[in-house]
Parts: structure tokens; sequence; C-alpha cells
């Protein structure tokens, strides 16, 4: 019998055992015991004989014993048969034998190691029900892993269970549960466990306390971290390098940047050494925000730190630009590190893809993926998403399709993202037969449409003039779904009010807030532009009551529709004083609100007026549009000339100086210069240039095609990037010049150039 059993053969193991029937008190249960111990180390064990083996035993004889359902469990989970073995020990507890702790931790951490937390969980309750407590190690395990996956209410259920048996537990225990409830915006309930963990007497560590600050400062609720992290520092817990890198990540994600430079000051006092990373982010943050000349000083400060920037330093500043819409400081930048580092990531090619269909080189920005491919370069999603959109956005919507079609695609497919890129294109472009073509294909392979998709699909009906069925559609992702976002909801009030149809737009707007759901800024500023342009002054009123009572406040766009009515209504200088008012309160006024009263002045022949605010407008920082040059060409016409003599000469000086710059192409002036032969680099914009670029010959810095060519196909001599001395221009020289720039006596030339720095591809040899 032991023969066949190990060999694997439990039919003829079981016809043995039978024949032992011929002898007196033969077969036992060990003997039985014995047939399965030995079929299970035989590894070729089919689940169903020894099914049979055990119904047998149970109705025919010898019954089992608990050596049998031991035997049983130890094999099954050394096969990771983890749900069958606890099958066994429940039938065990019910022939009335019970598991022992030993067997019941090895089937729990059998169950953990294969991530099985349905079974596992099943396993404590067991033992928590046999009054076992599981050990801290295993508990620990548990709890984590529940955290991590979103789970939080079974991690503390589990939490609380476990301690009311006396479990002791530690901060590896609840630590994980912390910061999973400030993680899914429960962090006031985190709190309450942390001071009830405190009051008995249990051990809080500086990651403890770094979860609320993580989940007050995710929340923007900066009071309630900073006294989190003042208690924790009089609890005698010393916030880490990761504490503050918390703090000024979202501090800069709100766009507090100073707040987050001061926390730099606080680490330097408390002698908290900072890293790399937490420059990063806050160099990402200044490049959002256009502050280039900050992002300067701070480069300079990194290398004062002893550190070398690295390729996140690299993708956080390109990525950075792209985002503050520097599309072309950002080519620059990474076209610079692509061709001079050997360790980028596809991170920072999919910023310079995105480059290229930015500026319409979509065809470009696929040849170079493909010549990247043939050199071992994987792209992923991003990557084709990327390529796909510059091609949705230049209308070239039949290639796009064929791509999506040809895209080797990771495993998973095209994603939602790649869907939403076409069905977004497809409804600007209005082309109803390229969106059903869309829609039978997600049908095709199973793919439903989300809210995106959704709203795209609202957007369209309502360009296309048909408002019922972007109703119908609205309550059809009410009903059966997807939920509709505030997207969607802004969409179709956008739509209403295009119609004309305000007091519809305002009572949809009072029936999604009573169903709970929270309207945004947007939400606001539709409304309130057009009762503006209605004249409703009462609703106007009362959107701006409701709208402080949610503790929003005015953004540019509010303050831009209401002096969109000022101007209408003739009063210009309440217009100009509202202006003022957004510049205290750290709002700049964007190109719209300073064409909207610079229109006005025009037509009102406020001429003096207008040199002013176009003097004003480029000291705020804000650059001239092509509405702005169209009043400059009505200004400089001849009638003009001919009313205002006086005044006009004077606003041919201003508009000489100051908006000569911006009627010639950087990029040109820059061939211009090296044209002439001229290296006197008297220009502020070509000084920048040459302390970005490093090359001290202008003639060095015209684009080198054979550069890009060897990078398109690949060849490129790939070393690390190395700056020592001058050579650190693309760094420490960023957009600063001390003596010639960042000294200029006139504040207007200042503000003008430092947000026009041109960043060309003029990469020198």
């Amino acid at each position: 019998m032991r023969d066949y059993a190990s060999s694997g053969l439990c039919k003829e193991a079981s016809n043995i055992l039978s024949l032992m029937r011929n002898v007196a008190g033969k077969p036992t249960v060990y003997d039985y015991n014995a047939l399965m111990y030995y079929y299970l180390k035989s590894r070729d064990v089919k689940l169903g004989e020894l099914v049979d083996i055990y119904e047998g035993m149970r109705n025919f004889g010898p019954s089992p014993n608990a050596l049998t359902f031991n035997t049983l469990m130890g094999g099954l989970l050394s096969f990771g048969m983890v749900q069958d073995a606890f099958v066994v020990a429940a039938e065990m507890f019910r022939s009335g034998f019970v598991p022992s702790f030993r067997s019941l931790s090895r089937l729990l951490k059998k169950s953990l190691d294969l991530g099985d937390m349905e079974n596992s969980i099943h396993v404590l309750e067991f033992m928590l029900g046999l009054d076992y407590t599981p050990t801290k190690p295993t508990v620990n395990l548990l709890i984590s892993i529940l955290s991590r996956a979103g789970n939080v209410r079974e991690a503390y259920f589990l939490f609380s269970a476990i301690c009311s048996k006396g479990f002791s537990p530690s901060v590896y225990t609840y630590n994980p549960i912390l910061w999973a409830l400030c993680k899914c915006g429960q962090t006031y309930t985190a709190l309450s466990l942390l001071y009830s963990l405190k009051k008995k007497g249990l051990v809080l560590n500086v990651c403890s306390y770094t979860a609320l600050v993580h989940g007050f400062s995710r929340d923007g609720l900066w009071e309630e971290a900073y006294r989190v992290l003042s208690e924790m520092q009089y609890n005698g817990c010393i916030p880490e390098v990761i504490t503050y890198t918390i703090i000024v990540k979202f501090l800069c994600d709100a766009g507090k940047i100073g707040e987050a430079m001061g926390i730099l000051d606080i680490m330097e006092k408390e002698e908290c050494a900072t890293d790399l990373i937490i420059y990063n982010i806050i160099l990402r943050a200044l490049c959002c925000q256009d502050r280039f000349l900050e992002a300067c000083e701070l480069m300079r400060l990194i290398d004062e730190k002893g550190f070398s920037p690295d390729r996140f330093t690299y993708t956080a500043l390109a990525g950075g630009l792209v985002k503050a819409g520097r599309m072309r400081i950002a080519h620059g930048i990474s076209l610079y590190i692509l061709t001079r580092s050997s360790d980028v990531d596809v991170v920072m090619y999919n910023i310079y893809f995105n480059c290229l269909c930015c500026n319409s080189r979509s065809r470009e920005a696929f040849s170079l993926m493909q010549s990247m491919m043939e050199k071992c370069f994987i792209p992923n999603n991003v990557t084709y998403n990327t390529i796909l959109k510059g091609f949705c956005k230049e209308e070239n919507m039949d290639e796009a399709l064929e791509l999506f079609d040809h895209f080797n695609w990771v495993a998973s497919g095209p994603d939602m993202v790649s869907f939403n890129t076409l069905i977004s294109a497809a409804c600007k472009l209005r082309d109803s037969s390229m969106i059903r073509r869309l829609l039978y294909r997600m049908e095709f392979e199973g793919v439903k449409l989300n809210v995106v998709g959704s709203t795209c699909l609202m957007q369209y009906f309502c360009a296309v003039g048909k408002l019922s069925e972007c109703f119908d559609l609205f309550e059809c992702m009410i009903s059966y779904g997807p939920s509709p976002n505030i997207v969607s909801y802004n969409v179709l009030l956008h739509s209403l009010c295009k119609k004309g149809l305000l007091g519809t737009a305002f009572r949809i707007f009072k029936g999604f807030k009573a169903t709970g759901f929270s309207p945004n800024m947007t939400s606001y500023n539709i409304l309130i532009h057009h009762s503006i342009k209605e004249g409703n002054d009462f609703l106007v009123e009362q959107l701006m009551m409701d709208m402080y009572g949610r503790n929003l406040v005015p953004d540019v766009i509010t303050y831009g529709s209401f002096i969109y009515g000022l101007c209408k209504a003739g009063k210009i200088s309440a217009a100009l004083l509202l202006r003022d008012q957004m510049l205290e309160n750290g709002i700049p006024p964007s190109n719209v609100i300073y064409n909207t009263i610079l229109g006005a002045m025009f037509r009102r022949g406020k001429l003096q007026q207008v040199i002013l605010l176009l003097k004003d407008m480029l000291i705020n920082g804000c650059e001239p549009d092509m509405i702005s040059f169209d009043f400059l060409n009505q200004a400089n016409s001849k009638g003009m000339r001919n009313r205002f003599p006086e005044i006009m000469a004077a606003f041919g000086v201003v508009t000489s100086s100051l908006f000569v710059k911006m009627v010639v192409d950087p990029e040109d002036r820059l061939k211009s210069f090296c044209k002439e032969g001229n290296t006197n680099d008297n220009d502020p914009i070509m000084i920048l240039q040459n302390k970005i670029l490093g090359t001290p010959d202008w003639k060095q810095r015209t684009m080198n095609e054979n550069n890009l060519s060897y990078f398109q196909s690949g060849v490129v001599k790939a070393s690390p990037i190395v700056f020592s001395g001058d050579s650190t221009s693309l760094w420490h020289s960023f957009f600063a010049e001390e003596n010639e720039f960042l000294h200029a006596q006139d504040l207007g030339y200042k503000c003008f150039y430092t947000r026009t720095l041109p960043f060309n591809l003029n990469l020198g040899s």
C-alpha cells in the first residue's frame, strides 16, 4: 500500500487497503492516515481521490481522528490549496476535534503569502472563535495588506477584535490603519483613533503623526496640519524629511509655493537635512507657475547643498514647463537631456513627444518613436495616447484611428484614455460617423463608456443644437451610470445659458445642490457671467452670497465677468479699481481682462489711460496677445494720429519700446543675430539664451540638424550630464544675468522678458 501511495497510485493503494479487511482488526484509522500521508508526499495528488477516501472513512469506518484532519491540512497547505485546507479545519471542528494553534497559524500565514485575503479573514475569525491570538507579525501583515487594499473598515474591525482578546499592538499594527484612514479622506477619524491610542498609553512615532499631517495637508486643512506638527514636536517626535516633504508637496499642489519655501527655512533651522526629492517638487511647481527666476535661484541652492540633478529633476523641470504651457522651453530642455544623457526613462521621452505634438509635429513624434523602438525603447500607453492626441489635435482622425488599430498596446490593450481621446476629438469636429464607429468599436471590445466620454457626447449634442438628446443622455447617466460628475453638470449649465435659458440652468443648479452635489467655481462662474450679460443683478447677488456661503472665493474668471459688465456699462474707473483689487488679492489679471478694459478705453478715446494700462500690463507680467495688437493697430491708424497727434507721439514711444520685441519671433531674432555676426549679446533674451545654452559663439547656437538626425536614428553619444564651473549655465544661470538682467532699472522690461523668454532647440555641438 505504501509503495503504491508513494508512487501516486491512489486507487491501487486503496485496493490493497481493502484486502486488509481479511485480517482481524484491519484496516485501522492509522492505516488510512498512512495512505493519505504517503499519497500526499507523492506530489501527484488528485483532490477527488482524497475526498473519496475521507467520505469512505466517514460512512463506512473507521472514523477519522485528529491525525486524519491534520494530515489532510498539512498536505493541502503544501500544495497551496488554502481554501480546501480551511474546509478541512472547519470539518475537523464539526467532528469534535479542535485544530491546533500551530496548524491554523500555518494556514493563516500561507493564505497571506498567497494574497488570499478572504480566506485569511475567515481563518482569523475562526482562530478568534477558538480564543487563539495570532502572532504579532501575522496580525501586522494582515492589517497592512487590508489597509493598503483600501479595506480600512475590515482592518479596524480586526484591530478592535484582537485588542479585545488581550493582544498588545505596536506601531506596526495601527500605523497602517492611520495611513489608510488619512488617504481615504477620513483624517478626523484617524485623529480620534490616534488620541484613543495615546490615552491607552500606546507608543506613537513619527510615522503615526506624519499620517495625520498627510491627511490634513491633502484636504487643504493647513491649520490642523500645522497643529499636528506642533503636537508631534511637543511629544518628542522630531519631524523627518518625509514629513516636511508631504507638506511641501501639497502646498505646491495648492499653489502655495511661498509657504513651501518657508518649510525649507524651518527645516534648515531645525537642522533637518533636505533631499533632492523636496527640491524637485518645488522646482516643478515654480515652472508650472512661470516663476522661472525663482526656479533659477532654487537650482543654485540645489548646487550649494551639494546635490546633482537627477532624471527626476529634469522630468520635474520639463513637466512643469509643459503644464505651464511653455512648450518651447520644455522642448528645448527635454531634447537637451535626451541627447546628452543615458539615464533617461520613458517619462522624459513622453514629455518630448508631447512637446512635438503640441507644435503640430505629430508625424515627427511618431517617426521618432518608431526609430527609438528599434533601439530597445519600450513605449507605454501614455506614449501612444500622447501621439494619438497629437493626431487628433491636428484633425487627422483617419490616421489617428489607423494608429489606434496598429499600436503595440500593453497586454490590456488601449485604455479608456485612448478611447476618450478619440471620442473627444470626434465630438469637437462634430463628426457623427466617427463617433458611431468609435462607439461600435467600444461595444465590440466590451469597453463601457465612462463619465468623460459621456460628457464629451453631451458637449457634442449641445454643439449641434440637439439639447433634448443632451438631456436624455444626462438623465440616462443619472439612472444607469456612469454617474455624472461636476464637469457634466457644468456642461449642461453652460449649454442652457448659451441658449438663453438662464432660468432653467439656475433651477437645475439648485436641483443638483439639493442632491448633495457640490458645485465648484466653474458652476458659479457660468451662471454669474450670463446673469451679468443679461443684467440680472438680483441673481448675481444671490449667486455671490451662496458662493461665499460655501467658502468659495472669486477667481480670475469671476473678476473677468464683473469687469466685462462694468466696461459694458462704461464704468471704466470701477473696472480698474476691481483690477487693482485682484492684484491685492494675489490674482494676476489675464489677457482677457486687460483686453476688455483696453477695448472700452479705445471706444471712448481714452488713449492716455491706454498707455498707462499697457505699461501696467507688462509690469504685472501679462503678455499682450493678438487682440492686444489689434487695439494697437487701431490706435496707430491714420485717423487717430490726426485727431490726437501729441498723445499718439507718446503712444508710439511706449509701443515701440515695449512691444517691438513681441512682433518679431524670438527664434527669428536669434537667427538674425547669428546672420549679422552679432556677438555683443546686448539683447536680454539673447543674454539668457547664452547663459542657458552655455556656448560662447552665436553661430554654434543655430540648430544642428545633424545632431537631431542622429538622435532620431538612435545614434546618440550617451553620457552623463556633468556641469561644472561656468558650464552650469543650464541650471545655475536659468533666466539669470545679475548685472544686465535681474537688476535692470526698467521693471517693465524685467517682467516682460521673464515671461517671454524663448528656449530654442539650439544645442550647440
